[in-house]
């Protein structure tokens, strides 16, 4: 470009045509700090004041995310929750069962030793999953929660021995049982061990539903594997949390082995009830409401 006889290079038309800052509150000369990477963002978050959502990404006050019932306020994520935050998400008065029921390494598998040590000094759980008794809207019940924390909920052997227990006990206690089940399936390290685990849950389960006694599922993000194929679909009311992960193989298992894309949604519990595998989607908010007015009316046929 030529002004006044003279080439102006770009550097100099920046100069003419793009103003500075004439003070401090229209901006500074010096150059703005860059922002701070997503990693020292989270560094500068106190542990337990704020939390990132895994799905939106967003910083969420902790204290919102809990009166929110562990759901992200911005997109409607369900973030997961402990063994113990869900019992008391929907119960009161919980008595532990079974808390020293801790299993070893039955097939001597390397390195399984020293990682459950790792996971019960991390999680202060003896294993995948926590069973009692508690009350829910004044009616008691036996209740098993699985820990997500802990090899994701994977089934081994104490898994499977603490859930029949609890099967056992409510059904010499004549209580309704609830479960709020979570788990990647059998867990690999306890082998044959592990796959028992479906046989044994389920001649608890038959035997309880002999007794004439309620069992409800609650299914959670995951439910899938070795866990889905024995007592997670043997109750006589199946619940679900809106968007969770529930079938056998997973979605990218079932793609490589047809080699067909699946459709939208496929193995989500929208999917799943709508095909009959789930008798209710519940919001995590309604939980508790919905577990106390079918407890309280198997109650009422039990009376009656």
């Amino acid at each position: 470009m030529h002004i006044g006889g003279q080439k102006l290079k770009f550097e100099d038309l920046k100069k003419l045509f793009i103003r500075k800052p004439k003070n401090a509150l229209e901006g500074s000369e010096e150059p703005a700090p860059a922002a701070p990477a997503a990693s020292e963002q989270e560094a500068a978050i106190p542990d337990k004041l704020a939390e990132k959502c895994e799905k939106c990404g967003r910083i969420i006050l902790s204290d919102e995310m809990k009166e929110n019932f562990g759901v992200c306020p911005k997109c409607g994520h369900y973030k997961k929750l402990s063994a113990r935050d869900r019992i008391s998400l929907c119960a009161e008065n919980f008595e532990e069962l079974f808390a020293e029921e801790a299993g070893g390494n039955p097939l001597s598998f390397p390195g399984y030793d020293e990682k459950l040590a790792a996971l019960r000094e991390k999680t202060g759980e003896k294993d995948g999953v926590v069973c009692g008794t508690a009350e829910i809207g004044g009616v008691k019940c036996a209740l098993f929660s699985m820990e997500y924390r802990f090899t994701m909920g994977s089934m081994g052997h104490t898994v499977g021995e603490k859930i029949t227990k609890t099967f056992e006990y409510a059904t010499g206690h004549s209580l309704p049982v609830v479960g709020f089940v979570l788990s990647g399936g059998a867990r690999m390290q306890e082998g044959i061990i592990s796959l028992m685990q479906m046989a044994k849950t389920s001649a608890a389960v038959a035997k309880h539903g002999e007794a004439g006694l309620l069992y409800i599922s609650v299914l959670t993000d995951p439910t899938t594997g070795g866990v889905s194929a024995s007592f997670a679909f043997e109750a006589d009311i199946i619940m679900a949390e809106k968007g969770a992960l529930i079938g056998f193989a997973g979605p990218r298992v079932i793609e490589q082995t047809i080699r067909q894309k699946l459709p939208e949604g496929f193995q989500r519990a929208e999917f799943i009830e709508k095909k009959g595998f789930a008798d209710l989607i519940v919001e995590r908010r309604e939980m508790k409401e919905k577990l106390a007015a079918l407890l309280k009316l198997h109650c009422a046929e039990v009376i009656a």
